[in-house]
């Protein structure tokens, strides 16, 4: 019964904005680093935002200054707040919670996609007019 459900995509216009949310069950999210990542049609899936346990967090280059990752322990949830969104940010987004303490303890590696023990299904996020 360990489950991440990932909700919030949908179809934005470029520069709008959207806030994915990962919802955990059957575990407590508190001991677990959490990872949004996304995959593009023929692209490879890649990280884009990460949390350890402690509220570390580490980000791609492309989403700096743009996405917001942040978690409420007591909801057992996660958060992706992504704003200006650009076309390119068109992809399927998954959260990932692991606990390896290469990602628990240290924001360096966490988007890392085989650290991670859980997956949610996916939520889509079109950028487009």
């Amino acid at each position: 019964q360990l489950q991440l459900v990932e909700s919030g995509g949908g179809l934005v216009q470029p520069g709008g904005s959207l806030r994915l949310s990962c919802a955990a069950s059957g575990f407590t999210l508190d001991y677990y680093a959490i990872g949004w990542f996304r995959q593009a049609p023929g692209k490879e899936r890649e990280g884009v935002s990460c949390i350890t346990t402690g509220g570390r967090t580490n980000s791609a280059d492309s989403v700096k200054g743009r996405f917001t990752i942040s978690r409420d322990n007591a909801k057992n949830t996660v958060y992706l707040e992504m704003n200006s969104l650009k076309p390119e940010d068109t992809a399927v987004y998954y959260c990932g919670a692991g606990l390896d303490l290469s990602i628990t303890a240290s924001q360096a590696m966490c988007r890392v996609g085989r650290a991670y023990d859980y997956w949610g299904q996916g939520t889509q996020v079109t950028v487009s007019s």
